[in-house]
């Protein structure tokens, strides 16, 4: 808890960075752009940081209270001028200092005569006072205030999030994979959905896998993740007694480091941000799944020399 004989001793506008004839508009400003950075969600391992922070919230709820900020402003008037005065004693007067503050403050009154109220209280006594109703009153300002930095700081952190998720659109980096298999063999060669799903489901989540229904030797599949793509790209034989060759379809992905983990999915890196980009991506995707097989057979209907598809 932040006590009140600390701000009797500190200057609250030098805490906040801003002129004591700040506007409240250049106070909140003040205050949002210091308190984001030792927010505790920023520095948890730091206590000064979290100190610091409740600081400059109390702060901030005592200069936009205009009666708190009124005494403030009398105590830190007083107190600058106690300054001023104890600049010019001499030597020899300086252990009467605390003797002529004690007497000022009995008496109600600065030299300067600025301060004395209609209660015959001290300033220190009256922001004392404001300073115990703020404690005891609470505040809907500093609950508003740290609620709107809360949604910036989750804003920042979706940016960096969405920052991290590469660029990959699947439906356009497709891949066909081939393997032997005679038109006379019930087995496909060896191949059936079931095993390649098996054998490239260790690269990563697959949009869509789809065999030839002309049971020839070929599949295409559609990788969620750049990275999964190029890993079975990379890696992947498929049978030892009948190796299969993978290839893009049409041109290969820019090179460059993806940052997805692979066998992650695309879910861990997708933000609320991305959630409608996503939506109507997947849409797409469906609907060009949905013509993937009568791709497939007028691919290998027109590639029946063995070139490869376009």
């Amino acid at each position: 808890m932040v006590d009140v004989k600390k701000f009797s001793d500190i200057d609250i506008y030098g805490l906040l960075e801003v002129d004591i004839a700040a506007t409240e508009q250049e106070i909140r400003k003040a205050y949002r752009k210091k308190a984001l950075q030792c927010h505790p969600d920023k520095n948890p391992d730091n206590p000064k940081a979290a100190q610091l922070f409740q600081e400059l919230s109390k702060a901030l709820e005592i200069l936009m209270d205009a009666s708190a900020r009124s005494a403030y402003d009398r105590l830190l008037n007083a107190k600058k001028a106690a300054q001023l005065r104890t600049k010019q004693l001499d030597s020899k007067r300086q252990k009467l200092k605390a003797d002529l503050e004690e007497r000022e403050r009995r008496a109600k009154e600065v030299a300067t005569g600025g301060y004395k109220t209609a209660s015959n209280k001290t300033s220190e006594e009256l922001f004392q006072e404001e300073f115990e109703r703020l404690r005891k009153e609470g505040s809907k300002l500093i609950q508003e205030e740290q609620e709107l930095m809360r949604r910036q700081l989750q804003e920042e952190l979706r940016m960096m999030q969405t920052a991290s998720v590469p660029s990959w659109d699947s439906a356009q980096h497709r891949i066909k994979i081939r393997w032997k298999a005679e038109k006379s063999d019930t087995t496909n060669g060896g191949y059936t959905e079931e095993i390649l799903r098996k054998f490239l489901s260790k690269y990563g989540d697959m949009v869509a896998l789809v065999m030839s229904p002309r049971k020839n030797g070929s599949a295409l599949v559609e990788f969620r993740t750049k990275e999964a793509s190029e890993m079975a790209m990379s890696y992947e034989k498929g049978r030892l007694d009948n190796p299969c060759t993978l290839e893009w379809i049409g041109e290969a992905p820019a090179q460059g480091k993806s940052k997805a983990k692979a066998g992650g999915g695309a879910g861990s890196t997708i933000t609320d941000r991305d959630y409608e980009s996503l939506v109507l991506r997947q849409l797409r995707q469906a609907e060009e799944r949905k013509r993937l097989i009568e791709q497939m057979m007028k691919e290998e209907a027109e590639s029946a020399d063995g070139e490869p598809v376009q």
